[in-house]
């Protein structure tokens, strides 16, 4: 066996392990099962117009990617897709780093089940807490099509939508027409935006090739969430934080990257907050009390478990961007309006810095009336 044959993920184990220990869902029959998953359906398709008419984005052909309602196993499947096909040039530089000397291949294999078994383990916890996600590099497999335009498919997962919608108490068709107006957002951003899906993607490899990192520091770093969902303190002097995953490979180049990622992401997480709630008001009826009632949930918080790993994923920054997204969009489209607002999309070059997310006005400056002088 050669090094190379020796990956330093088994994935196959990591999805085997993720669908062994994902927590089942809510109680339902098999004909509520069924209409959960029709209404979805529906409401992913329904929502479409809703979000072109409310953004201005995009015309009647603007989709061809596919939209899959899943269990919590049929998103680990999708997942472990997906992570595979980005994460390659960043495993294979690793692989190549940990180098062929004797038993190199031995070592491989079993790290490689080691660290598929570890990150079974995190996918199972993160499959009970994900209502939906469009899968920007999602390559095609057989139970899974990708979109026609090489990439791209929108998951909604059912059981965790039914779950949060029993445990907040509100009403399932507007709960899950809200769900759907967030995640179609994402699907109509990055489909009506042709350029973003490379940029994002080049960002991401770019900010993986300047990686500098020994693999066993990675591997430490999932062992630790690991051990956390396994009920044990994650490694450190008591009282320390964990460090997240994105902390611990940057290089000065990386940081540079990291902030224009950060950005982006603040942007089309803020903007999906945003649409929802500006196009609930005309078709879900309850809107103004299922946005308090989940931003409760989310102020609440979890346990000290849930915070660590939250910590370590880098989860508690995906928060903040929600949070300061939303903020940016908004005073955009306060100052100049939504087709200013969309002036965001015309290239690389107009989306906001990091800074420019928590200052509006300095976005507006460059953007508007510097090209307007």
């Amino acid at each position: 066996m050669s090094i190379r044959g020796a990956e330093m993920v088994d994935w196959n184990l990591a999805v085997a392990t993720a669908t062994r220990l994902v927590r089942p869902g809510p109680e339902v029959s098999r004909d509520e099962a069924r209409a959960v998953v029709a209404e979805l359906r529906r409401h992913a398709k329904a929502s479409e117009e809703h979000v072109r008419g409310f953004t201005r984005m995009g015309g009647d052909d603007l989709h061809d990617t596919p939209v899959l309602v899943v269990d919590r196993p049929g998103w680990v499947r999708a997942n472990v897709a997906g992570f595979r096909e980005v994460l390659k040039p960043l495993l294979d530089k690793m692989q190549e780093r940990r180098g062929g000397g004797p038993g190199g291949a031995v070592l491989g294999a079993v790290g490689g089940k080691v660290t598929g078994v570890e990150l079974g383990m995190l996918l199972s916890f993160l499959s009970s807490r994900v209502l939906g996600q469009y899968e920007t590099f999602a390559p095609a497999t057989r139970e899974l099509p990708a979109g026609e335009n090489g990439g791209g498919r929108l998951l909604l997962v059912a059981p965790n939508i039914v779950h949060v919608e029993r445990e907040l108490d509100v009403h399932p068709h507007d709960f899950r027409l809200w769900v759907c107006l967030h995640e179609e957002t994402h699907r109509t951003q990055f489909t009506a935006v042709p350029w973003l899906r490379d940029h994002l993607e080049g960002e991401i490899q770019s900010f993986l090739g300047e990686t500098e990192v020994d693999p066993m520091t990675v591997l430490e770093r999932v062992r630790e969430a690991a051990q956390s969902l396994a009920g044990g303190r994650p490694e450190g002097e008591e009282g320390d934080e964990p460090r997240s995953l994105v902390e611990i490979v940057q290089t000065p180049a990386q940081r540079e990257i990291l902030g224009r990622l950060t950005a982006v992401m603040s942007l089309l997480e803020g903007h999906a907050d945003f649409v929802m709630d500006g196009v609930g008001p005309a078709v879900v009826p309850s809107v103004a009390e299922i946005r308090e009632k989940f931003q409760q949930r989310r102020a609440r918080g979890a346990s000290r478990l849930d915070l660590a790993l939250r910590k370590l994923l880098g989860l508690d920054a995906k928060l903040r961007q929600y949070r300061d997204g939303e903020r940016f969009v908004r005073a955009v489209v306060d100052e100049v309006g939504m087709e200013g607002f969309n002036r965001v999309w015309t290239s690389p070059n107009t989306l906001p810095t990091k800074s420019e997310i928590v200052k509006p006005a300095d976005w507006v400056a460059r953007v508007h009336r510097r090209a307007e002088s």
